[in-house]
C-alpha cells in the first residue's frame, strides 16, 4: 500500500534522513539491470504497482532511486513503499514511452500522474470536405481534414458559441446529408426564421455557402469583429419591429462575443496559437496549470493536481504534457516553467515539430507568470481538499483493515447485490470500487440462470461462484483481477452462504464481510458477533457507498431485462425481422396468432416484407406449430 500525499507522510518526512534499507531482492535485481531502454514497474508488498516509470538506461535510472541521497519527499515516500521491481526492455525509448503510457492506464499507479481519459474537452468541428457542412461539438479529434477548433473549457460554453455563430451567419444545423444532386421538397422553419440559407432546396449556391463558412472560420479563429457587428444590427432590427423575444436572444449571443473578447491578450496578434504549461510543488504535492491561447485569446485555465515520483521536476511536466495531449490538438508552441528532458522524443511522439519555449520574454513571460499565479493559488487550496478525500477513500481503507482484522488494505472491494420481483428477472450486480472511489468501467452484471424462484442466497452463490470461477481462469478485464474484499448486502445468512462458495473455489484469502442494514452491522465469516462501526465516521460511510451503489446497479438492470420482457415479441426470434418490420406486421395483423396463420402472399402484401422473407416468417411459425 503506497503512502499517501502530504498529510500522510509528514511525520516520516520531518524525521527523515534519506536512508534506503534495500531488501535482497531489490539489490540483487539492480546488479543485473541492462543499460538498455525499457519501462520499470515498482511493486509494494502486496505486489500492487504504485509506480511505472520510463529510461533510456534502465541501470542508471532505477538505481538513482534507491541510491542513499536526498529526494523529493514524494519520490522518498514513493521508494520506502518499494518491495520488489520489475523491467522490460523495449527496443528504443520510443516504444518504452507507448509500453509506460500503456502501463500507466492498465494499472493507474497511485505515484504516476494520472489524466482521467473522460477528460475531453469539447471542439467546434467543421468539414470542409462537404459541400455543405455546418457546426458540430465534438470531444473527440481525428485526422480526418476536418477543421477544429478549441479546446473550449473554464468558462466558456462551446453551445454558446455555436448559437451565436448561427445566429450571425446562416449556416445549417440540421443532420440532413445535402449533395450537389440532392434536394429537399420545402425549406425548414430556420430558413423561415432567418437561421438558415437552405442549402437543402438550392437557395444558395456551393461557392456561396463555402463563403459563410470562411466567415465562420474567420471568427473562430479570432476575428469577433464582423460577428458583433451582424448580431448588434440584427438586435437593432428586431426591437425596431418590436420583435423583443428575438432581440433579447441576439443581446445574449453579443454578452458571450463580449465574454471572448475579455479573454484578448495584449500585444499578441489574433493568428497566434499556443498552450502554457506551470508546475508548482512543495515537495509532496503537486499541480500543472495549463493554459490555453487560439486566436490570441485565453480560451481556458485549468489546474490539474498530480503527484508524479519522478527525481526531476521537469520530467514530471513532460510526463503531463505526453498524457495531455493524447486527445488535444497541439499547438506549434509550448511555453513551459521548466526544462523538458527530451524535445527531441516529445517532437516524434506527437508528430510535429514544436517550439518550446522555456525563458520567455514580454507577453510570453506575462502568460507564464500567470499560469504560475494560478498554479501557486490552487495548491494552496488543493492540500485541504486532498487530506479532505483522503480521509474519505485510502483513509477509511486502512481504518477498515483494521477495524475489521482485514489481511489487507481493500483497494479493491466488489459489493454483490440481487434484484427480483418474486423470483422473477433475477440479476446481481459486481460494483467495483478501486481506492476508495468507483471504477464504473469494472461495473459487471449477472442474470441468475439456474436458481428458481425467489432465493437470494442461491442467487449470490451462483453470481459469486462464476465471478470467481473467471478470475481463476484469468477470463476477463474485470474478472482476472484479485479482490482485496468482497462485500455482501445482507446479514450473516447471506455472509454464510457466499463464504461456502469462497470454500469451494479455494479462495479463502480473499476477505468477506457483509453488511445488514438495520443498523447497518458488519458481519464477518465464523463469527455471530457483530462489528459496529462508528456511525457517520468515514469508514462506515464507504461501505454504504459501495451498498448503495450495489443496490442502484441491480435495481436498473433488473429493470431493463423487465422493460425489455414486456416489449418482447415471438417475431424478435426471427433473423432478418427488425423493429421496424416487426411494428409494421402487428400493425397490419394484429396478433402474433394472426400473423402465424397468415399466407405467403398476405404477409408480403406488408410493406417492407418481400417474397423471401414472407416465406421465412411463414415456415418459422409452420416449424412452431410442429413442434407444440
Amino acid at each position: 500500500m503506497p503512502s499517501g500525499t502530504f498529510f500522510i507522510i509528514l511525520d516520516y518526512l520531518v524525521k527523515t534522513k534519506y536512508t534506503i534499507i534495500m531488501n535482497e531482492k531489490i539489490s540483487a535485481k539492480l546488479k543485473v539491470l541492462t543499460t538498455k531502454p525499457g519501462v520499470y514497474v515498482m511493486h509494494d508488498k502486496d505486489g500492487v504497482v504504485i509506480y511505472v516509470g520510463k529510461a533510456k538506461n534502465l541501470k542508471n535510472r532505477v538505481s538513482q532511486y534507491f541510491r542513499n541521497s536526498p529526494k523529493p519527499s514524494k519520490v522518498q515516500a514513493m521508494v520506502d513503499s518499494v518491495d520488489h521491481f520489475d523491467y522490460f526492455i523495449t527496443m528504443s525509448e520510443m516504444d518504452a514511452l507507448a509500453l509506460e503510457s500503456n502501463l500507466i492506464k492498465k494499472y493507474q499507479p497511485f505515484y504516476n500522474i494520472l489524466l482521467k481519459d473522460g477528460k475531453q474537452f469539447p471542439y467546434i468541428k467543421i468539414n470542409v470536405k462537404e459541400p455543405f457542412p455546418k457546426l458540430e461539438i465534438v470531444r473527440k479529434v481525428k485526422n480526418d481534414g476536418a477543421k477544429y477548433f478549441g479546446p473550449y473549457f473554464a468558462g466558456l460554453d462551446v453551445r454558446e458559441i455555436v448559437k451565436a455563430v448561427n445566429a450571425a451567419f446562416k449556416i445549417r444545423t440540421c443532420n440532413n446529408k445535402i449533395s450537389q444532386t440532392s434536394h429537399a421538397q420545402r425549406e425548414c422553419l430556420n430558413y423561415s426564421l432567418g437561421l438558415c440559407s437552405a442549402p437543402c432546396t438550392k437557395k444558395i449556391s456551393k461557392e456561396d455557402y463555402a463563403k459563410e463558412i470562411d466567415r465562420v472560420i474567420n471568427f473562430l479563429n479570432g476575428n469577433d469583429d464582423e460577428i458583433q457587428k451582424i448580431l448588434q444590427e440584427k438586435m437593432k432590427f428586431a426591437a425596431e419591429n418590436m420583435n423583443f423575444e428575438s432581440a433579447v436572444i441576439y443581446r445574449d449571443r453579443l454578452k458571450m462575443i463580449d465574454k471572448l473578447k475579455q479573454r484578448v491578450v495584449a500585444n499578441l496578434p489574433k493568428n497566434i496559437d499556443k498552450d502554457v504549461f506551470a508546475y508548482q510543488t512543495d515537495g509532496l504535492s503537486g499541480v500543472v496549470t495549463v493554459m490555453v491561447v487560439r486566436g490570441g485569446k485565453i480560451l481556458g485555465v485549468m489546474n490539474c493536481p498530480c503527484l508524479d515520483a519522478e527525481l526531476e521536476e521537469g520530467q514530471t511536466l513532460f510526463n503531463f504534457i505526453m498524457q495531455y495531449y493524447g486527445n488535444v490538438l497541439t499547438p506549434h508552441e509550448l511555453i513551459v516553467s521548466h526544462e523538458l528532458p527530451d524535445v527531441n522524443l516529445l517532437q516524434e511522439y506527437l508528430g510535429k515539430k514544436l517550439n518550446i519555449v522555456y525563458s520567455p520574454h514580454g507577453v510570453n513571460k506575462s502568460l507564464l507568470d500567470m499560469a504560475k499565479e494560478n498554479a501557486v493559488e490552487y495548491l494552496s487550496k488543493h492540500i485541504e481538499k486532498e487530506r479532505l478525500k483522503y480521509n474519505n477513500t485510502l483513509g477509511a481503507l486502512k481504518v477498515l483493515k483494521e477495524k475489521l482484522g482485514l489481511t489487507r488494505v481493500p483497494l479493491r472491494m466488489e459489493c454483490y447485490d440481487i434484484s427480483n420481483i418474486s423470483g422473477t428477472n433475477k440479476v446481481c450486480s459486481m460494483v467495483v470500487f478501486k481506492n476508495g472511489e468507483p471504477s464504473k468501467k469494472d461495473y459487471r452484471k449477472f442474470k441468475i440462470k439456474y436458481v428458481k424462484g425467489s432465493n437470494d442466497f442461491a442467487s449470490l452463490q451462483e453470481a459469486l461462484s462464476r465471478r470467481l470461477v473467471r478470475y481463476k481462469n484469468q477470463d476477463g478485464e474485470s474478472f482476472s483481477e484479485r479482490p482485496d474484499l468482497l462485500i455482501i448486502d445482507g446479514g450473516k445468512g447471506q455472509l454464510s452462504a457466499c463464504y461456502q462458495v469462497l470454500t469451494e473455489q479455494d479462495c479463502l484469502g480473499i476477505d468477506m464481510i457483509s453488511l445488514a442494514k438495520r443498523i447497518e452491522e458488519v458481519f464477518k465469516p465464523n463469527s455471530s458477533t457483530p462489528t459496529l462501526l462508528k456511525p457517520a465516521s468515514a469508514e462506515l460511510k464507504m461501505l454504504q457507498r459501495i451498498r448503495d451503489e450495489a443496490h442502484r446497479f441491480a435495481i436498473t438492470f433488473h429493470r431493463q431485462i423487465r422493460t425489455k420482457k414486456q416489449t418482447y415479441s415471438t417475431l424478435d426470434e426471427i433473423s432478418g425481422v427488425g423493429e421496424k418490420k416487426r411494428d409494421a406486421l402487428l400493425q397490419a395483423f394484429g396478433t402474433s396468432e394472426n400473423i402465424a396463420n397468415a399466407s405467403v402472399e398476405e404477409l408480403e402484401s406488408v410493406k417492407g416484407i418481400h417474397k423471401a422473407l414472407a416465406i421465412q416468417i411463414h415456415e418459422y411459425f409452420a416449424n412452431k406449430k410442429a413442434e407444440d
